[in-house]
């Protein structure tokens, strides 16, 4: 058995369903295909939630506009109108809108994950409805019914021992050999759909491949696997064949868009693979992460985050680096929930390099005056090269500005300008 997992941008619009059909027919093995919302239909869920709370007029014109674009798809992919997607879109908008301008939430975050849910109930009843039409036979399933969660709305933690239950009762192959399903959502034990946080839908893959013992997860994106740098930022680019489960964890530590770490976890701890694969070059080789001693690609990975923000600390009275003053300063880092990328010390200083998060940067900088002299520069870049050489530092850093410069055995570290 496999397991897919089909992204937003691969079904934004109908020729986009249309390809991940003619993915799938190419398969046939036992398969759970997990799929995202359709384009950015989440986002659009999110505007719309925002403006139900005071702008009722401009959130009916938004509702309206993100019904128009499902019915496109639709009306594209079924023109025959007496196909059931109708009535069962009909529905589902329908619910949106009882949801929407319902004043029972007390609780913003709890409205939120109702509302945004169903952006993956949308494009899954429409992808295994055209799948059907075309005469590839699939079994619709509520992973709400499955995923059993905690009341941490938005980013809820699945209680695997029962979920593992639920899974065997509803995924049998016993009569189907297909099953499609949602990505980022859960249902909680109370009774209220849940969210499964950032990168929620690759985390839903991985979950179902672990708890029914999978033979590999293939990830679908709109690259030919993971590349070795952000074409955005650096000109040449080079595809990674296969890494380790532990050197994605670490490119994605550092900020790296490959896979989130706790995505990779239920797969590591049975030893599944992770094929990222290009859904525009489905017979493309892709990246294969799994669980590999040694990388021998002899290629340097570059990693760039922007926005960043150096703080260095200096003692009001030369009595600084001790313990309890350690302690002290991740107390406050850990108050506004900022993450710290890279730390420097010395006898009398300590530096840390952070997202500069908005107003957060800011709260973090006045609570650190009352006790230290305080220096800071904003706008800055981390740049990380995992399996470094002098002559890929060289091309990267070249002219540009260094605050903080680290070195261990695989990865090299700078704060630039």
């Amino acid at each position: 058995m496999i397991v897919f997992k089909f992204g937003g941008t691969s079904v934004k619009d109908s020729n986009g369903v249309r390809n991940l059909f003619n993915i799938v027919k190419n398969y046939s093995c036992n398969l759970i295909v997990v799929v995202s919302a359709l384009g950015k239909t989440t986002n659009a869920l999110e505007e719309i939630l925002k403006l139900s709370f005071n702008e009722e007029d401009e959130c009916r014109i938004k509702f309206k506009s993100l019904k128009d674009y499902h019915l496109e798809i639709i009306n594209d992919l079924f023109p025959d109108k007496s196909y059931k997607i109708y009535e069962q879109i009909e529905e589902q908008f329908n619910n949106l809108s009882l949801e929407l301008f319902d004043k029972k939430h007390d609780s913003y975050y709890l409205k939120y994950v109702q509302v945004v849910s169903f952006g993956e109930i949308f494009s899954t009843k429409i992808v295994s409805s055209f799948l059907n039409s075309q005469q590839l036979s699939n079994k619709w399933i509520d992973i709400r019914k499955i995923f059993i969660t905690d009341d941490t709305y938005r980013e809820a933690r699945i209680d695997m021992k029962i979920s593992k239950d639920k899974a065997k009762e509803y995924i049998s192959f016993e009569d189907d050999n297909i099953y499609l399903t949602q990505g980022f959502i859960g249902g909680s034990k109370t009774g209220f759909v849940t969210t499964l946080g950032r990168e929620g839908s690759d985390y839903t893959a991985a979950v179902l491949a672990n708890l029914l013992d999978a033979e590999k997860v293939i990830v679908w994106k709109d690259v030919e696997g993971v590349l070795n740098a952000d074409p955005q930022y650096f000109k040449e680019t080079e595809k990674l064949d296969k890494i380790s489960y532990q050197e994605a964890v670490e490119l994605a530590y550092f900020g790296a868009k490959v896979i989130h770490p706790k995505t990779l976890k239920p797969l590591h701890n049975k030893n599944i693979p992770l094929f990222v694969r290009s859904f525009i070059d489905p017979e493309g080789q892709g990246t294969e992460i799994d669980c590999f001693q040694k990388y021998d690609q002899d290629l340097p990975i570059f990693i760039l985050k922007k926005n960043q923000m150096l703080i260095s600390l200096f003692p009001k009275d030369l009595s600084f680096v001790m313990e309890d003053e350690l302690s002290k300063i991740f107390s406050y880092l850990s108050e506004q929930r900022i993450r710290v990328n890279l730390i420097q010390n010395s006898a009398i200083s300590f530096s840390l390099c952070i997202d500069n998060a908005n107003s957060k940067s800011k709260q973090l900088l006045e609570k650190l005056k009352d006790d230290y002299k305080v220096l800071y520069n904003d706008q800055l870049e981390l740049l990380t090269i995992r399996h470094y050489s002098e002559e890929a530092i060289k091309k990267v850093t070249e002219g540009r500005k260094i605050y903080i410069e680290q070195r261990s055995r695989h990865t090299s570290h700078f704060v630039i300008r």
